[in-house]
């Protein structure tokens, strides 16, 4: 077994009692006397500290033998928080590293800390978990100093033994203290669930001076078995009388079936039938059969009309469309419309973004337990304890009563198919009696799963007679981020709500670039559109990844480059001009000093070659199409440079179709120059 130990084998008593130990709960700050009382007490009744944030117990156990226990509410979805994780507990705990074992994303053994959420498994749920570990160690040297008979300020901590500092021979390991049972020590929680949970104790973490572990590299154990097909992942599942289960999905979004005919599929061992208003799924007992079923099912759907325009007019459409909220920046600074009125000239450019699937390696699976009226979910989700709140109201039961367990599956970063997946199986499994596995399809997962908004970005520079940006304006208009949540928490947010018809929730999200460049005019906005169809979409807006940086990024940096090559200037030195954050001014010199940037105006003389076309590709993306530019030589003062994007299949675009439809340039007083392609130069 690898250090990722499976949760769904594990209970927190069963770790703590490792050796034979029993589990007993002990109090801190008291005496030793009554801390072996207290444990006399309980060795009967093993009772624990509930799982709360402000509770020690909650992120820290010393097992029986002397090994520790971190239990994070996060999860490891490839950023490799197992080994930096351990490594921080490892360090203020000091015990080596081997002797931590970090448990993730099992709602029976952590908090909520957000799940996989902003990349803030290290900023957020690192520095609690530190804080965490830093008070354990405080508890236990207290502890060893009233064993001991020594101050707590001469005594040290060595692998796991505390010893006197100038005696050695006065020791007491961890196991010794308090291996096996609990710890009892509130800590200062700031009452916030999530990726701001925060809950400290009364110790002071180390000195980065003083760190022996972190920092140091450490092979991560989680790669070999993914490369030799030896890790477990969600599909792999298996609970005893488990049924396979299938979702059938409309042709026609919006479309709901009107007629079921059951009998179709009689011929099928074990096949039935689960529909309940625009929900509809079968399951067998063998996942072939239930692939035929769903293959064989006779369904008439209502007469929907397709609710999505072509995709050669979605972005006229966002264009068009009534703006449902508009916010601007908080930073914004002058007056820049003001500004605009007296510029030189004015460089202008507008960029397109499609909608993008999250398209993980593979699609989701799920499986639900229902037994004794309590329920149990082994999920790829990147937000266990969501879906745990999630399954809880679709199911109208309290939320103890939902154990929700991460498994590795296909992908993440963002808000994916799976949270969908595991709200279907625990439908299908309280409706059959029966544990239920969901395996979707990988047009179900394209098709189906929530997706990264479409948009268009629009942005303009004023230039003065000089050649100084003296404005800058840059919006986003586009479809919603938060059509349904970043996670499938609530019945309204997945589509076993929508299907079946629950009261919608959408909300309203979009963003600003998320950078530090300084004018002395300057207007960063949002504005998004309603839906194209408000339930059981197969685009639901939603976070794809950073969660909308990719797009925003795209069309503003891209729009710099524009920029300093219509002032005939490196793009670095552009850059660095209007950037004054100290950080982010390093970040530009460093990557151009790794690249082996060569400073000049762009384009490059030597890659001006007699053909006017450029090939670019954008960001990165599942399907990577890649997108070609025509630069058109200026005329009056413009120049324009159109995208042509290879897109998918589908009638709406999905997939990296991102492009730069109209850049250009008016002059009042000299001709903007050649313009150039839309893709950052860095």
């Amino acid at each position: 077994m690898t250090r990722q130990e499976k949760a769904a084998q594990f209970s927190r008593r069963a770790m703590l009692k490792a050796g034979g130990a029993l589990v007993v709960s002990i109090g801190m700050p008291i005496g030793l006397d009554t801390v072996l009382d207290i444990g006399q007490a309980f060795a009967q009744g093993a009772t624990k500290p509930p799982l709360t944030p402000d509770q020690l117990s909650s992120y820290i156990a010393v097992n029986a033998d002397g090994t520790v226990s971190a239990f994070f509410g996060k999860m490891d979805m490839g950023q490799g928080l197992f080994v930096a994780i351990g490594q921080m507990v490892a360090e203020e705990l000091d015990v080596p590293f081997k002797a931590v074992t970090v448990i993730m994303g099992d709602t029976a053994t952590s908090v909520n800390q957000g799940g996989a959420s902003g990349s803030t498994g290290i900023q957020l749920g690192g520095k609690q978990m530190r804080m965490a570990a830093a008070e354990a160690r405080r508890v236990l040297v207290d502890l060893a100093a009233a064993k001991l008979g020594l101050p707590a300020d001469a005594l040290t901590v060595t692998d796991g033994v505390v010893h006197g500092k100038s005696d050695a021979s006065k020791k007491a390991s961890y196991a010794e203290l308090i291996g096996g049972r609990y710890f009892n020590v509130q800590l200062d929680w700031n009452k916030q669930w999530g990726n701001t949970l925060y809950a400290p104790g009364k110790a002071k973490p180390k000195d980065p001076k003083d760190y022996k572990i972190v920092g140091q590299p450490i092979a991560r154990e989680d790669i070999a078995p993914k490369v030799y097909a030896q890790e477990d992942f969600c599909t792999d599942v298996k609970v005893p009388g488990m049924v396979h289960g299938r979702m059938l999905r409309p042709a026609v979004a919006g479309a709901v079936p009107v007629k079921v005919d059951e009998s179709s599929i009689k011929n099928i061992p074990g096949a039935k039938v689960v529909w309940d208003k625009g929900f509809l799924g079968v399951v067998a007992d063998k996942e072939w059969d239930v692939i035929k079923a769903a293959q064989q099912l006779k369904v008439e759907w209502s007469d929907a009309k397709p609710p999505f325009p072509d995709s050669t007019t979605l972005y006229d459409h966002i264009r068009k469309a009534p703006v449902r909220k508009r916010e601007v920046d908080n930073k914004q600074t002058g007056n820049v419309d003001d500004a605009f009125k007296t510029a030189a000239r004015v460089i202008e450019a507008e960029y397109e973004w499609p909608f993008q699937s999250h398209a993980c390696m593979g699609p989701a699976c799920a499986v639900v337990e229902i037994k004794d009226g309590n329920v149990t979910c082994w999920t790829g989700s990147q937000k266990p304890h969501f879906v745990q709140n999630g399954i809880a109201l679709s199911l109208g039961i309290p939320v103890e009563k939902v154990r929700s367990i991460w498994v590795v599956g296909p992908g993440s970063y963002g808000r994916s198919d799976a949270d969908d997946g595991a709200m279907d199986a625990a439908i299908l499994a309280n409706a059959v009696g029966k544990p239920v596995r969901v395996q979707y399809t990988r047009d179900q997962a394209t098709g189906w799963d929530p997706k990264g908004p479409a948009s268009i970005h629009r942005a303009r520079a004023a230039i003065d007679a000089a050649g100084n940006v003296i404005a800058y304006e840059f919006n986003s208009k586009g479809f919603s981020r938060i059509d349904v949540n970043t996670n499938g928490g609530a019945p309204w947010d997945t589509l076993a709500g929508q299907f079946r018809d629950v009261a919608l929730k959408s909300g309203d999200g979009f963003g600003v670039p998320a950078e530090s460049y300084e004018f002395a005019n300057k207007r960063l906005s949002w504005e998004t559109i309603p839906p194209l169809l408000d339930r059981s979409s197969p685009l639901r807006g939603a976070h794809l990844r950073d969660p909308v940086g990719p797009q925003i990024h795209f069309a503003s940096e891209s729009f710099m480059d524009e920029v300093a090559a219509a002032l005939n200037v490196d793009p670095i030195e552009f850059r660095l001009r209007h950037v004054k954050d100290p950080r982010d001014v390093a970040v530009i010199k460093a990557a151009a000093e790794k690249a082996g940037w060569q400073a000049r105006p762009s384009p490059r003389k030597d890659q001006a070659a007699a053909s006017p076309i450029r090939n670019a590709t954008g960001p990165a993306s599942p399907s990577s199409p890649r997108s070609t530019s025509t630069a058109r030589p200026a005329r009056s003062g413009r120049a324009s440079s159109r995208w042509r994007t290879t897109a998918g299949r589908s009638s709406i675009p999905t997939g990296c179709g991102a492009r730069s439809r109209a850049i250009s340039c008016r002059a009042s007083a000299e001709r903007c120059g050649r313009r150039s392609s839309s893709t950052p130069r860095m």
